[in-house]
């Protein structure tokens, strides 16, 4: 069994990961009960390597009215997050694609790795 961490690191900040994603790339969704839906990166949760990606793994939530903050009863829908494993950056031909960062001068450049286009809008 694995030792418990040490109270003198519990609340030390976590490393973020380095993700190759943005928010507004659009991606499709490579497994998961989503797998083949494509949509628009919401938002990146780089502690946990999450994303929200819009119309994929949407969750009902049941939520009790409250008139003082004029919200209504009932049964929300939202998406949920998935792992950024889970998801492929789509060119702009819709072809799903690895990626790779160049150098261009100063500048760091995303690549698809198989078609060589850059992803980066400039």
């Amino acid at each position: 069994m694995a030792k418990p961490t040490p109270r003198r690191h519990a609340n030390a900040p976590k490393d973020l990961l380095k993700l190759k994603l943005k928010k507004d790339d659009v991606v499709k969704v490579i497994s998961g009960k989503d797998k083949g839906k494509t949509g628009r990166i919401i938002g990146i949760d780089r502690e946990t390597g999450r994303v929200i990606v819009e119309g994929v793994q949407i969750v009902k939530k049941h939520t009790r009215p409250n008139p003082a903050r004029q919200i209504k009863g009932g049964i929300a829908e939202s998406e949920g997050s998935i792992h950024h494993s889970n998801v492929m950056l789509l060119t702009s031909g819709g072809v799903p694609t690895r990626v790779s960062i160049k150098k261009e001068g100063n500048a760091r450049v995303r690549v698809a790795k198989e078609s060589g286009e850059t992803l980066d809008k400039k």
